[in-house]
């Protein structure tokens, strides 16, 4: 067992009792962190720089956390430290001072997509109690996401058919008004001709494993109903913290890509098959999330110059002890980021 992963277990096993609320809402804190990653990346739109794009994206956040009033460690990250030289699993973040929590991260969910100029890129942070949130080194998970209307109907364990069926009860329309998005994958052919035998309607995306998730929880902003198939088991647990948020229903399940992956989950201590829902994957009621559009999506517009000292972004910021979530829409002045700079504080990479 590598050493990141026995400290973040120690972690949970010393950590403090969920449920006392954290009494500040750190999304609302956190999304300048969301907002200077999506500003520092989106330069790169379209001109096919995925590494430059994520490493400006990282550089910012990396930066920006470390003025954030919290004692984080980051869960889940870019991945070991041996390689990442920044927002690696393990790695503490943000100023000390209390509260302690878990950190999530996703500098770029959809770096392709920024890189080609497609819709969907944003940027993200997901914060919770210490101990709280699902680490494994098992990297894909199958996904079953909704929105609250049909939270407690889905069952990933049953047939494609039949979990379309009592979605859409639950929505109270037909089969064939269901909108489910899946990540445009070989794997997923099989699973492609179920749904479309149910009669429900298919959105492909090229990636944003993120946003895919937030799209099916807030049908009635995107349109879609459902999220099925294989992604990242890290982006499960970004979105689950959003979904958390939301109220809207996940199941999940680790999937096994490679034979080593077995032994990786029995190292850990985890059952393959197991079902996972939203309190496995990020327990309590402390959960903070922040996203920023780096490319315009169904979820958020994205990163605008309007002129060579004016930045607009739109970001989601979602508190679940309250159930709350906001829009931001905010026009960046870059001269006087730029001369915050000058006096220690921090400047999107633009």
């Amino acid at each position: 067992m590598i050493p990141a992963t026995m400290a973040l277990q120690q972690q949970r096993t010393n950590g403090s009792d969920l449920g006392t609320p954290i009494d500040r809402n750190l999304a609302l804190e956190v999304v300048r962190v969301t907002e200077g990653a999506a500003m520092s990346a989106a330069p790169f739109m379209g001109r096919n720089q995925k590494e430059a794009a994520d490493k400006a994206a990282v550089d910012s956040m990396r930066r920006s956390l470390g003025f954030v009033d919290m004692d984080g460690v980051v869960v889940i990250g870019e991945g070991e430290k041996d390689e990442a030289p920044m927002l690696y699993i393990g790695e503490r973040v943000g100023n000390g001072n209390p509260p302690d929590v878990d950190v999530a991260v996703d500098p770029i969910d959809g770096t392709r997509l920024v890189a080609r100029g497609l819709p969907g890129g944003i940027a993200t942070v997901a914060l919770a109690e210490r101990g709280s949130m699902f680490h494994t080194h098992v990297p894909y998970m199958q996904k079953l996401i909704v929105g609250p209307e049909a939270a407690h109907v889905i069952d990933i364990t049953d047939s494609v058919a039949h979990n379309l069926k009592r979605i859409a009860k639950a929505l109270d329309r037909s089969v064939e008004d269901v909108t489910v998005v899946v990540l445009d994958r070989p794997r997923h052919d099989d699973l492609l001709e179920e749904i479309r035998s149910a009669g429900a309607r298919v959105k492909l995306i090229m990636d944003g494993d993120v946003a895919a998730g937030l799209m099916a929880a807030m049908e009635h902003r995107t349109g879609i109903d459902v999220l099925m198939g294989i992604g990242g088991a890290p982006e499960a647990v970004l979105a689950a913290c959003a979904i958390k948020c939301i109220g809207g229903g996940f199941h999940g399940r680790l999937w096994m890509l490679r034979e080593q992956d077995r032994g990786i989950l029995e190292g850990e201590g985890k059952k393959e098959g197991q079902v996972l829902e939203l309190d496995d994957l990020v327990a309590g009621d402390n959960v903070f999330f922040a996203a920023t559009g780096i490319t315009d999506g169904e979820l958020l517009r994205g990163v605008r110059f309007l002129s060579d000292e004016r930045v607009h972004t739109q970001s989601i910021v979602m508190r679940s002890f309250s159930g709350t979530t906001r829009y931001i829409d905010a026009e960046h002045r870059l001269e006087k980021l730029r001369l915050r700079r000058a006096t220690g504080e921090i400047e999107p990479r633009l």
